[in-house]
């Protein structure tokens, strides 16, 4: 199997990498940084410019049987125009210019998170975006009052949307694409988590355990861009240790 795979150099990206490669498949990294695990290709990529994007899927040679797009950071204060980009408009762009260069049946699979889970709840905001021209991603930050924490969440609720609404238009192009939505991961950006979500997020991680590892979501993705998924279309698979089922469960009082 052929991979593209975006954000490869660290965290989930470099486990699905590793993996990946362990299971004798071909991995083309996209990343800014170059993966200090071994991949077959790496092409420098920076998901906040459009000119980079285009020229790394212009460098690509050759057809991939899964697109992995994983790359995207964390919410940090002060960056939240650059997580838009990164996260919501760089995923988009990236993955529109590779569609062409995609096997028949070949699979897509976002990583978005479980902050994106409020998506329903704030489906007006997500639409505004998803409509947005980028060169006014400045003033909608600005109007909406967007701080760092709700950019990421707002990107990841975009994230799962996209997912689904893309779905039927991909099926027509004998494609397929799923996203998954882990909740604390035990990664080099689990602190900016911490920061951002706060007790909620040690009171969930508490509750679950422990927080999550690479790893264990890099299996998930990987079986998502696999053929044995054939039959799972425009899903959002959580993956966060039950903290979901415990939180649905409070709400019902089950």
């Amino acid at each position: 199997m052929r991979v593209a795979l975006t954000g490869g150099s660290s965290g989930i990206g470099a486990e699905v990498a590793r993996k990946l490669a362990e299971l004798g498949h071909e991995v083309t990294a996209f990343d800014i940084s170059e993966p200090k695990v071994q991949v077959s290709r790496w092409i420098k990529t920076d998901l906040s410019d459009p000119g980079s994007i285009q020229a790394a899927t212009d460098a690509v040679s050759g057809k991939y049987d899964a697109l992995i797009n994983n790359a995207g950071l964390p919410p940090r204060d002060g960056l939240e125009e650059v997580i838009l980009k990164v996260n919501w408009f760089g995923l988009r762009r990236f993955m529109a210019g590779l569609l062409d260069k995609l096997e028949p049946g070949a699979a897509i699979v976002n990583t978005a998170s479980r902050a994106g889970a409020m998506w329903r709840e704030n489906i007006a905001e997500v639409k505004a975006l998803m409509a947005l021209e980028p060169e006014k991603l400045s003033n909608f930050i600005q109007e909406r009052g967007i701080d760092a924490t709700r950019a990421y969440n707002l990107s990841k609720e975009a994230v799962i949307v996209m997912t689904m609404a893309e779905t039927e238009n991909l099926i027509a192009r004998n494609l397929r694409m799923n996203s998954v939505s882990p909740a604390a991961v035990s990664t080099g950006i689990l602190k900016d988590f911490a920061a951002a979500f706060g007790d909620r997020m040690v009171k969930n991680v508490a509750r679950a355990g422990r927080p999550g590892l690479p790893e264990e979501v890099a299996d998930a993705i990987i079986f998502l861009a696999s053929p044995e998924s054939g039959w799972i279309k425009g899903q959002d698979i959580t993956i966060d240790g039950g903290m979901s089922a415990m939180s649905v469960s409070d709400k019902l009082d089950l």
